[in-house]
């Protein structure tokens, strides 16, 4: 091969990572964007709020995948934690995570991670079709919800304990979870739905 050839090839290997790392960078930026936005949409429910926030996520990582989505996780939570108002209720600050609901938000990183490391090891090969899509979709999706309401309600009863006395695990399912569960579902749902089809669009 000749030198030419040589500096040719590296000069599309170079340029073709660089349309990567823009697709990935501005794909994050949306996804981290829709999350806030979700999270906006708000209703009081006792000490944690109904929001759209795992819509977003959730529907973020089917589309984006594990990595980006992981990423973009990552950046909207870095955005609430210096004070952008990213969180329900127009909320940021480091003392969102300080809260008794702060669990939650770490809860949302530690759940894309474990996603990110199924997606690795056997979903990706697995949702290959629209059905089985929404069969490990949901499986995903369900493993993402349990591990995000085991941190947050460990979270919840260690700071609510420390700040206020100690409360009992059903007072805190009753306030963080059972209300939760049917609208939970929903939203997997309709995250499956949206991603199933926006993936085929994420492509690189």
């Amino acid at each position: 091969m000749s030198e030419t050839s040589v500096k040719s090839s590296n000069s599309k290997s170079k340029t073709t990572k660089n349309r990567a790392f823009i697709y990935d960078m501005v794909l994050i930026s949306i996804s981290a964007a829709l999350i806030a936005v979700c999270s906006w949409i708000s209703i009081p429910l006792g000490p944690v709020p109904f929001t759209l926030q795992t819509l977003g996520i959730l529907a973020v990582m089917l589309t984006a995948g594990g990595r980006r989505g992981t990423i973009a996780v990552l950046v909207y939570l870095a955005l609430g934690a210096v004070g952008v108002p990213v969180f329900a209720g127009f909320k940021g600050g480091i003392a969102s995570f300080a809260g008794p609901t702060g669990g939650f938000l770490v809860g949302f990183l530690v759940s894309a991670l474990v996603y990110w490391l199924l997606e690795k090891l056997f979903l990706k090969k697995l949702m290959t079709t629209p059905v089985k899509t929404w069969v490990f979709g949901m499986l995903a999706f369900l493993i993402f919800e349990v591990i995000m309401y085991i941190v947050g309600v460990i979270w919840f009863m260690t700071v609510y304990a420390a700040q206020t006395g100690p409360v009992g695990l059903a007072t805190v399912m009753g306030w963080c979870v059972i209300p939760f569960i049917i609208p939970d579902i929903v939203k997997m749902v309709v995250a499956v739905l949206i991603g199933e089809r926006a993936s085929k669009l994420t492509k690189f």
